[in-house]
């Protein structure tokens, strides 16, 4: 099965998309989020924050869950700081269960990421990157 699949197949499970405003927008207000909406900054925006939250509920989970004393949570401070720190330490909290939160690399550990540049006529699929 292709990825893109897969994505669609969860994406329909979700079923239809809440509303995010109270009452019909105006055209000029449709016109304005779709300038906001579709633009570079507020993906990165949106990709931020995503990273943002699975790093607060993953320390949240490790701490309650007693795999991580509380103290330890001020070493991640470095790696929280920047963008990139951010993007590579959910990527891999994702890819790691709570219990191994004694084992993340602290204070930029990670390889920096790379885009990974498909061959052209290629279909959609993941390459595994060894470690």
């Amino acid at each position: 099965m292709q990825l893109d699949e897969i994505i669609e197949r969860i994406e329909q499970a979700f079923g239809e998309a809440m509303p995010f405003s109270e009452r019909p927008l105006e055209a000029e207000e449709v016109e304005v989020l779709r300038r906001v909406f579709t633009g570079d900054g507020y993906q990165v925006y949106l990709q931020d924050q995503v990273n943002r939250q699975i790093i607060r509920d993953y320390l949240t989970n490790a701490v309650l869950l007693g795999v991580l004393v509380e103290e330890r949570l001020g070493a991640f401070a470095e790696q929280v700081a920047t963008r990139e720190g951010r993007a590579a330490l959910s990527l891999h909290m994702l890819m790691s269960s709570v219990e191994d939160a004694n084992d993340l690399p602290l204070n930029g550990g990670f390889e920096v990421l790379e885009l990974l540049q498909p061959v052209p006529g290629s279909p959609p699929h993941m390459k595994l990157v060894p470690n």
